[in-house]
């Protein structure tokens, strides 16, 4: 019978355990979810025999929580939680959120900012010598190099050298976290195992070198070079391992580890978790964010759409690794026996929901492309052969199953490459429409000015306008009639007030809407956006472009598009 793993003396007594082999400290609270990082990787070391532990959110100013499992045997596993610490407790405009949607109760009181720090000080301040420190998680991952910090406006140094810890995992890390077991287990350094970064006295033989940490904070330009070879060596095919000086010493990467294949997914997706928060947990009352991932189902990982301001790319990788229809199907099934499960699934997809089921051939035998994107603001590459037929007969075998009333989609879906899927794309689009959206479907085309869009790495406006004839087009016949709606972002670096202007003028004019979901743009650690942020400067051609930080004029950006206009009548002019 499945059970939580532990998180209290109590359950450790129960389970007969003196002690841990691993615990895990994570910003969010514990539920044991696959959506939720310390889960998953909780759940991959029990499934290879290790004893772990699990204590979420724990306070910071006694030794009340960080003590109450004791000290692990192998190694502490530390993780900020499901979203970067500081993307969590501040706006955009730099204002405190007052909600969680990982804590209990909802509100915004248990995740410290920059969390990583806090809880590895937490653990060195209570325990001595103690068992190695691994960083792991989006935090972490992110901030793994030298990166540009929004909050603090300056560059930080690569997380391990502010934390004081041992070794840090990036990217997903489901191999590179038992390979770390299994050595630390036979005493053995994890010093060359792929996927984990490590401080060094020296550089390390055949590793690229990437500019020092002193050379970013002199030239700005110094530090755009580190991105470029940063970026550019994320795919376990086809990248190299990495140095950087910092100081005196080095920060390490090793390659990146071995993505899961379709066995593999399916394996992980199919561990014994209980998808409900630890009763511990549970008393102080509601996790929101089991409204969304409750009922939902990963179909996939990776993105290769590489919006700048995205860093799923960085972090999850961009090739596409799915899981079988068999395993999903599985999934679906094992929610309709559940007593609380109402016939709806929340969720059927992944970063880009239809990404599912086909990859580039080159991609998967050689790795990605250096210096070329599969899709960018002018095209998509011609090996790329999107193919919606695998999702389609996906999503129509779920809606097929007994006790299914409905499964939405509401990941992210890239409808630029719904029309360059010529023999299924209006298929897909018309299966989505009547089938798994609600009154609206909602697509990120996050601006209309192609200077802007092209900066963004997002496609250009004609893809949208395209769109919208195909969407119109499956959309018209349907008494039920479904709505677009769009996400917009102001203030992306390169955007002015004359660019939202004409994006407002799109918008009533052409679109016909009133934009209601527009938000102001966040530079956060691991991608191009940042860089151009706090540069000033085109990554590509290293041009100056303007950014916009005086916050009150980014207000009025963001004001711009959603002022309430008469359609045909939009009140800006350029």
């Amino acid at each position: 019978m499945s059970q939580f793993l532990p998180t209290t003396p109590q359950e450790l007594k129960e389970l007969g355990w003196d002690r841990c082999d691993v615990i895990l400290i994570s910003g969010d609270a514990y539920v044991d979810s696959p959506y939720i990082g310390v889960a998953v990787v909780g759940r991959i070391l029990q499934s290879i025999g290790f004893r772990v532990g699990i204590i979420a959110q724990p306070e910071l100013k006694s030794d009340i929580d960080i003590k109450r499992l004791g000290e692990p045997r192998l190694f502490w596993g530390v993780s900020g939680g499901s979203v970067d610490s500081m993307v969590a407790n501040y706006t955009a405009s730099k204002k405190f959120r007052k909600s969680d949607d990982y804590t209990p109760g909802g509100v915004n009181n248990r995740r410290p900012d920059r969390a990583v720090l806090a809880y590895t000080n937490l653990i060195r301040q209570y325990f001595k010598n103690t068992s190695p420190i691994v960083l792991g998680g989006i935090e972490a991952s992110l901030r793994r190099v030298t990166h540009y910090d929004y909050w603090d406006d300056r560059l930080r140094k690569p997380i391990l050298f502010d934390s004081k810890a041992d070794y840090l995992i990036y990217g997903m890390g489901e191999n590179a976290i038992k390979e770390l077991a299994w050595s630390l287990d036979k005493g053995q350094s994890p010093k060359d195992i792929r996927g984990i970064c490590y401080i060094a006295n020296e550089p390390k033989e055949d590793f690229l070198n990437l500019p020092s940490h002193d050379e970013c904070l002199k030239d700005k330009e110094r530090y755009i070079d580190l991105f470029d070879i940063f970026y550019d060596n994320n795919d376990p095919i086809s990248a190299k391992g990495l140095c950087q000086k910092v100081d005196t010493r080095y920060l390490i990467q090793n390659p990146p580890c071995n993505y899961l294949n379709e066995p593999q997914m399916d394996e992980i997706a199919s561990l014994p978790y209980m998808r409900q928060p630890h009763p511990y947990y549970a008393k102080y009352g509601k996790i929101k964010c089991l409204e969304t991932i409750g009922y939902s189902i990963t179909t996939h990982h990776g993105c290769w759409g590489e919006c700048n301001f995205c860093a799923i790319g960085v972090h999850q990788g961009r090739t596409i690794r799915t899981r079988s229809e068999k395993s999903i199907i599985s999934e679906v099934v094992s929610y309709t026996k559940e007593p609380n499960f109402k016939g709806i699934i929340n969720d059927l997809g992944g970063a880009s929901a239809n990404m599912y089921g086909y990859e580039c051939d080159k991609k998967i035998n050689h790795g990605t492309c250096t210096h070329q994107r599969c899709v960018d603001h002018k095209r998509l590459c011609r090996q790329m052969k999107v193919d919606h037929s695998r999702l389609i007969n996906l999503m129509r075998s779920v809606r097929k199953i007994r006790g299914v009333k409905k499964a939405f989609v509401q990941s992210g879906i890239r409808y630029d490459i719904i029309a360059k899927d010529k023999k299924h794309g209006e298929t897909y689009l018309r299966e989505l429409v009547n089938h798994h959206i609600s009154g609206q479907m909602k697509i990120a085309p996050e601006h209309t000015e192609d200077r802007v869009l092209e900066l963004m790495g997002k496609p250009g406006k004609q893809s949208l306008i395209e769109f919208k004839k195909l969407f119109d087009k499956v959309n018209g016949t349907k008494e039920n009639k479904k709505y677009l709606t769009y996400y917009l972002i102001a203030a992306h670096p390169g955007c002015d007030i004359k660019d939202m202007k004409s994006l407002k003028n799109f918008t009533t004019n052409e679109l016909r809407i009133n934009p209601e979901q527009a938000q102001i743009f966040t530079p956060t650690p691991g991608t191009y956006s940042a860089v151009m942020y706090y540069t000033q400067l085109d990554p590509k051609s290293r041009k100056p472009i303007f950014v916009e930080k005086n916050m009150t004029k980014k207000e009025e950006q963001k004001s711009i598009v959603v002022a309430k206009d008469s359609f045909g009548k939009s009140n800006f002019s350029n």
